[in-house]
């Protein structure tokens, strides 16, 4: 039986858990929230790509993706930043969801991933 590793673990989440060889993340959200659209996802993809390192993966790896949002009328600004920075030869499945999210954040991203 495989364990299960709980990276960077707090009292109600882990920055991501890994288990069989499948990484799961948490949504991490930008460290500036006077940020745009555009600068926010770019740092939460920032975030992205260095948890997946300390997982043994990367952006290239991933398996799907959801992407919650504040605004639909924002999602322009976010893809963007998302196709400046995803393996265009290995798009993950994704979802973009319309969601209330905390005070000024504008973008959460949550990924599965291979190890």
């Amino acid at each position: 039986m495989n364990d299960i590793t709980y990276h960077t673990p707090m009292k109600k989440l882990s920055d991501a858990t890994d288990y069989n060889g499948v990484i799961y993340t948490a949504g991490p959200v930008a460290d500036d929230l006077k940020a745009g659209m555009k600068a926010q996802t770019a740092d939460v993809l920032r975030q992205i790509d260095a948890l997946l390192t300390k997982c043994g993966s990367n952006k290239s790896r991933i398996l799907s993706a959801t992407v919650y949002v504040t605004d639909m009328a924002l999602k322009p600004e976010m893809d963007e930043a998302w196709m400046a920075w995803v393996d265009q030869t290995r798009p993950p499945a994704r979802a973009t969801v319309e969601a209330r999210l905390g005070a000024n954040v504008l973008v959460e991203i949550m990924v599965t991933a291979a190890k």
